[in-house]
């Protein structure tokens, strides 16, 4: 499990939000706690966010974009190509984090084993407060009407309350 993250994706009303806590940790120790973990990619038509390390994650967004722009932005041929190169490259399979992707039709969870998992119910969280995030984006998307963006954020504050690794500066991108 990644310590100091957590990334939910939220889909609701033709739009995908995804968010992110802002607290970077090493151990037990906060290093930082205003990091952007969003960010739009390609042209600016999909949105990823990460858990694990830094470095790595910027390793895995430049080979998504990299993906990406090869496809032309088809996302599902992106996500696969980049878990088999991630799964099977001496590299990159040291990097030691996860991606969430979407664009306006697909989400996905892509990781350093080769899994590409398409989420249910257009939800899904990583990182150490992901349950959480999870759980709450679950709720709130089956008993309010709050749109996607809200969804996202509430999602990333219920697990800031609970996950001591999560806190409540959050980032949000939307599609």
């Amino acid at each position: 499990m990644f310590k100091g993250t957590t990334i939910v994706v939220v889909r609701r009303g033709g739009k995908v939000a995804i968010a992110g806590d802002g607290q970077i940790s090493l151990g037990q120790t906060v290093l930082k706690k205003g990091a952007v973990k969003v960010r739009r990619l390609g042209k600016g038509d999909v949105i990823a966010g990460f858990a694990g390390s830094t470095a790595d994650a910027l390793t895995l967004f430049d080979k998504f974009e990299a993906k990406l722009e090869k496809y032309r932005g088809n996302i599902k041929r992106a996500v696969v190509e980049l878990a088999k190169d991630w799964r099977t490259d001496k590299i990159l399979r040291k990097l030691e984090a996860l991606l969430i992707t979407a664009d306006k039709n697909d989400s996905f969870i892509i990781s350093g084993t080769g899994d590409v998992i398409e989420p249910e119910e257009g939800i899904a969280s990583i990182g150490s407060g992901g349950p959480y995030a999870l759980a709450a984006a679950r709720m709130l998307v089956r008993h309010t009407k709050k749109n996607a963006k809200d969804i996202a954020t509430e999602a990333i504050s219920a697990a800031a309350e609970i996950c001591v690794y999560t806190n409540n500066e959050i980032s949000v991108e939307e599609l």
